[in-house]
């Protein structure tokens, strides 16, 4: 018989989602509770992407838990290993690292509706749990594009988030295929090692400078003995940030936008022919907006080809674009991003009717506020649909367990068994979703992108600011939920 353990709480997940569940929990008073991780160490997506150049297009102040500011921040954009670093030191200051499980990966999360708990089946035995958390985040599965005869390749091939490590780049034949958030970052630290790189991309990206640097060591101690500058440093960056997302709803301040991605494409390439190739024919903002500095001089370099097509073809060693013409490449990386509107968690979950969320939504996934899905009562997915935004994820995170952590004190206090969103409430938030959705860039830019589903829905993104995200979870109202009793008794009392 498979081992089972028994909790109040299961999360899903050791990244920034999950430490920040288990903190706030903790804080809370709720010390009944586990953190199942796959991996042997904390960090979720910066733990498991090691490729060359990786680092986070969110300035370190903002790309941080409110409640734990690092000073020792070394540049602006902070790089994976100084991240990963700050979560686990996090963990430990606050003292959650003892509730990960390490090693335990969840095979699938199915509502028991007699016991009224979830079930979740892991490669070490059964974990039961009243609550649920699933924070295992959106870029977690990579997509590797269906390319004929990829199966015969005689060289190396791996995707950016597989880094292969043991495989030596000096002097090789490297295509790249995807010109995405990862590849921007690796082909600019990689080029000078290869002989050859062949860049195949269908779809070029606008490409804003970044505005990094290394910060000081005066910067420093003037956020350690001044923790106000450091605040005061956040809300100006969040201010930007929020900047950008709001100009997605304004066709005037997009086009400002664009021109300066213009300009950086003029000031890092030289060459019209190469320009060209680099010049999106979509509106800047439909796809996710990229930043580097490095990018453009990247591919200007000698040992470079840039072509604006994809693979159609591989045989051998060689590799046919769609444009007709051959090369041959000793490997292929690809920098082709993750499954997001189409997670490949919502096969994973059963609702209390024993169906998926993938066979629920369709190809079209559907939440209330990001956070909770339709018939899985007591449970939370953290980045669940229409919550993406420009900004931090950590913005994304705070409001979320705000929200998450009301309604566990709410359910305790009144002594509630089950909390299920209502299929009125959702249906009709999800209506003013779409409608806040229908007119902007991210719908209307021209381009195809993660964000719109297998359906043509925009199911990733959150049209308003992050202000009113806070403010919407903020505050649980359990009117918009069904609420189950384990006796009559309470029931009464509680209505």
């Amino acid at each position: 018989m498979a081992k089972i353990e028994k909790f109040h709480v299961v999360i899903i997940g050791a990244g920034f989602a999950g430490i920040g569940a288990a903190i706030k929990l903790k804080q809370a008073g709720f010390t009944d509770f586990v953190v199942l991780e796959k991996a042997d160490e904390i960090g979720g997506v910066w733990r498991a992407n090691t490729y060359p150049g990786c680092a986070c297009d969110v300035p370190s102040a903002l790309y941080s838990y409110s409640f734990a500011p690092n000073p020792q921040w070394s540049r602006v954009f902070a790089q994976r290993q100084e991240i990963k670093t700050y979560i686990q030191n996090v963990a430990q200051q606050f003292d959650v690292k003892k509730y990960v499980r390490f090693g335990y990966e969840m095979l699938e999360s199915a509502w028991d509706d007699q016991a009224k708990h979830w079930v979740v089946k892991t490669n070490q035995g059964l974990i039961h749990a009243r609550f649920a958390i699933m924070a295992g985040g959106p870029m977690h599965q990579p997509v590797l594009p269906k390319i004929k005869g990829l199966e015969t390749f005689k060289g190396t091939q791996f995707h950016s988030a597989e880094w292969n490590h043991d495989f030596d780049l000096n002097g090789k034949k490297v295509a790249v295929v995807g010109a995405g958030a990862s590849a921007i970052q690796f082909v600019p630290e990689i080029q000078a090692q290869v002989e050859k790189l062949t860049l195949l991309q269908r779809t070029p990206q606008w490409v804003l400078p970044k505005m990094d640097q290394s910060l000081p060591k005066l910067a420093q101690a003037l956020f350690k003995v001044l923790p106000v500058t450091q605040r005061l440093t956040r809300y100006g960056v969040y201010g930007v940030f929020e900047s950008l997302n709001s100009s997605m709803h304004h066709p005037k301040l997009v086009s400002q936008i664009e021109r300066l991605a213009k300009l950086n494409i003029r000031l890092g390439v030289k060459d019209p022919a190469l320009r060209e190739k680099l010049l999106p024919d979509f509106t800047i903002g439909c796809k996710r907006v990229l930043q580097s500095n490095q990018w453009y001089p990247a591919l200007a370099k000698s040992n470079v080809e840039v072509l604006r097509c994809g693979v159609e073809e591989v045989r051998g060693n060689t590799l046919i674009a769609s444009d007709g013409t051959e090369r041959e490449v000793d490997a292929i990386i690809f920098g082709t991003g993750f499954e997001v509107s189409n997670p490949p968690i919502a096969k994973q979950i059963r609702n209390k009717h024993g169906k998926t969320m993938d066979e629920v939504w369709q190809g079209s996934a559907k939440g209330y506020l990001g956070t909770v899905v339709e018939g899985c009562p007591n449970a939370f997915v953290m980045f669940g649909p229409n919550i993406a935004v420009s900004s931090s994820a950590l913005i994304i995170i705070e409001a979320q367990l705000a929200y998450i952590l009301d309604m566990l004190k709410k359910v305790q206090a009144q002594q509630i068994e089950t909390v299920e969103i209502r299929a009125e409430v959702l249906e009709q938030y999800n209506d003013e979703i779409q409608e806040a959705l229908k007119n902007t860039v991210w719908n209307t830019g021209g381009c195809s992108s993660y964000f719109i589903d297998l359906n043509g829905r925009n199911s990733t993104l959150w049209p308003w600011t992050t202000f009113e995200m806070r403010s919407r979870l903020a505050y649980c109202d359990l009117n918009d939920y069904l609420l189950g009793f384990a006796d009559a008794e309470t029931k009464k009392k509680a209505s």
